[in-house]
């Protein structure tokens, strides 16, 4: 069995962890989360940042103890066994790759909405051939990608103080009723970390380069969020941000910097794509471990000779968002992905508390905190995400156990 090349260090295991959170999250998460809480959205983010926090620290502590590529799919198979191990990986798979189908939308919207599937199959063949050259070249991509989205970001909040809109009375209209739903939503714009412990088996020292990027990253992503937020509300209130697919843009063009709108859309456009460059790297590669140990086709572990990834698997993720792309609707791939992400890290806090104190377990407060807010975000969610995601999870451990029958069968 060939094994994957590490290349990645600090730096770049940050590049991809934020590639994959701002694009995911500023671009697409507050409209929907607006929606749900009106101003409570800043509640809601706190919230999501708390729960992220004790997620980031139970991952990168295992991903430390099992630098392997997988993620929470390798840890949970190790500490709580095979079933909770595949249900693991089989709600990373399926909800990351709805995010990619979100994202390549989110990115096709803002370049030509007209034609918005077929621009979005059009990225995700690029991201995929990009991917199948080698993951540092995607490392590279990337970091210009996360330099490209924080100018944005910039332009955003200028636009947004100095455009003559901003007004705290755009902060009336919280709705607590819909903070915990909000929360939910926004988690999906903090799930990029996963994407440093998912590829554990290409960073240079695991065990110290993970431990530093995750908490890092997350740091700085959060930061970020909450500027951004608290101006986007100032300049046009929630019912503004719940209006439009696009709330930043909304945020520049209701002001007298609206001629800064254009540049916004690029770098909105370019957001969503390095996210889904980044989401493609995690999902294949939890593909690739899950294949390895034959819960999915054998054929998926295959590792290219000469780029050293997992191409096969990378073919077959690109094929099915390709499907999604022709199908899903962006903001309910969001619900939908973050109830399957959010089931992932309760098993990653999970998995934590089997950890020994030699093998630096997390403070077991974090691990149950952890644990406990991703079960009460999930089942928050809109009740077709509730509905869609529990039928798909019930789905995996159907399918789990008629392997195993099988198997028991021909033995």
């Amino acid at each position: 069995m060939t094994a994957l090349v590490r290349r990645l260090g600090v730096t770049d295991a940050v590049v991809v962890g934020l590639g994959a959170m701002l694009g995911a999250g500023v671009f697409s998460a507050f409209g929907p989360a607006a929606d749900a809480a009106g101003s409570g959205l800043l509640i809601g983010l706190a919230i999501a940042a708390v729960v992220a926090f004790c997620n980031a620290t139970s991952s990168a502590r295992l991903a430390a103890v099992h630098p392997e590529s997988g993620g929470t799919y390798v840890y949970a198979r190790r500490r709580l066994g095979e079933f909770w191990g595949f249900q693991a990986g089989w709600s990373f798979v399926v909800g990351k790759t709805a995010s990619c189908a979100a994202m390549a939308l989110t990115f096709a919207t803002y370049v030509a909405p007209d034609r918005a599937r077929l621009v979005g199959i059009l990225a995700v063949v690029a991201i995929t051939a990009l991917n199948y050259r080698g993951v540092q070249k995607s490392a590279l991509v990337t970091r210009a990608i996360v330099v490209l989205t924080l100018l944005t970001l910039v332009l955003v909040v200028v636009a947004g103080l100095a455009g003559g809109t901003a007004s705290t009375t755009n902060l009336a209209g919280v709705d607590l009723g819909g903070v915990l739903q909000s929360a939910g939503l926004l988690f999906f714009a903090f799930a990029g970390y996963a994407r440093i412990a998912t590829l554990g088996e290409e960073v240079v020292d695991p065990a110290r380069t993970i431990p530093r990027a995750v908490p890092l990253a997350l740091g700085i992503v959060l930061a970020v969020y909450l500027v951004v937020g608290v101006v986007a509300l100032l300049a046009v209130g929630p019912d503004g941000l719940a209006a439009t697919s696009a709330p930043l843009r909304a945020v520049v063009e209701a002001g007298s910097l609206a001629a800064l709108s254009p540049a916004v859309q690029v770098g909105a456009a370019v957001a969503s794509l390095g996210a889904l460059l980044a989401l493609v790297l995690g999902v294949s590669r939890t593909t690739l471990a899950m294949a390895r140990d034959r819960e999915l086709p054998a054929s998926l572990a295959a590792v290219h000779p000469r780029h050293g990834v997992p191409y096969r698997a990378e073919l077959a993720v690109a094929a099915v968002v390709i499907v999604l792309v022709a199908t899903l609707d962006v903001r309910g791939a969001i619900g939908f992905s973050s109830f399957g992400v959010l089931t992932y890290y309760a098993l990653t806090n999970a998995s934590a508390l089997r950890l020994r104190a030699d093998e630096r377990r997390p403070p077991r407060w974090v691990a149950v905190l952890g644990l406990v807010g991703c079960l009460v975000l999930a089942f928050s969610l809109p009740l077709a995400s509730v509905l869609g995601g529990a039928a798909v999870a019930l789905a995996g451990a159907v399918v789990w156990w008629l392997r195993r029958r099988r198997g028991r069968t021909r033995a």
